[in-house]
Order: structure tokens, then C-alpha cells, then sequence
């Protein structure tokens, strides 16, 4: 990466920077990509997905509740004090003509 680079990375976001801020981005952007690249060098082929990064720790991993109803439909009770209704829904004055 060099200073071309960032300058044509910063246009494609549409981003202003100056020269001075080029270069000292440069070194920045070339660690996190040394970074990258030194993770992609690792072979994860025999590994299997995690759905959270944490979840081979189980004593850091936040158990997650079922996902259960636990209310009731209390609807035809919660449209009785409407003062109009049709099919279950609140009808409202138009305020958009």
C-alpha cells in the first residue's frame, strides 16, 4: 500500500484528505492490513462456524432464554376503550388529505 492508495481509497469514500493526513494514515492502514493478511495465512478448513465468537467458552457465553410466548392476545380487551374500531384495528381521524 502507499500513498496512491490512500488518497484513491479516501476518494472512493468521498473523503478530503490532505497530504499531511495521508501519511499519517498510511502506516495505519498498513497494519491493518498486515493484520488481515496474517489472518487469512491461518487454515480454518476443518473448523466449524460459531454462531458467537464466545460460544467455545461457555463460562463467558450469555445463555440465551427459548424463544416462548409467554403473553396472551389481550387485544379484544385493549380495543373495548377505543372509541372507534374495525377489524380489530384503532380508526383514527385522515390527517393526510
Amino acid at each position: 500500500m502507499n500513498l496512491n492508495d490512500v488518497q484513491r481509497i479516501a476518494h472512493l469514500s468521498m473523503l478530503e484528505l490532505s497530504q499531511a493526513d495521508a501519511e499519517a494514515l498510511l502506516p495505519q492502514l498498513q497494519t491493518v492490513f498486515s493484520l488481515v493478511e496474517e489472518m487469512q495465512s491461518v487454515d480454518t478448513s476443518g473448523m466449524a462456524p460459531l454462531a458467537h465468537p464466545i460460544l467455545f467458552l461457555r463460562e463467558l457465553a450469555q445463555p440465551l432464554r427459548e424463544d416462548l410466548v409467554t403473553e396472551q392476545d389481550h387485544r379484544a380487551e385493549n380495543m373495548q376503550s377505543a372509541p372507534a374500531q374495525e377489524g380489530g384495528y384503532f380508526l383514527v381521524p385522515r390527517v393526510i388529505e
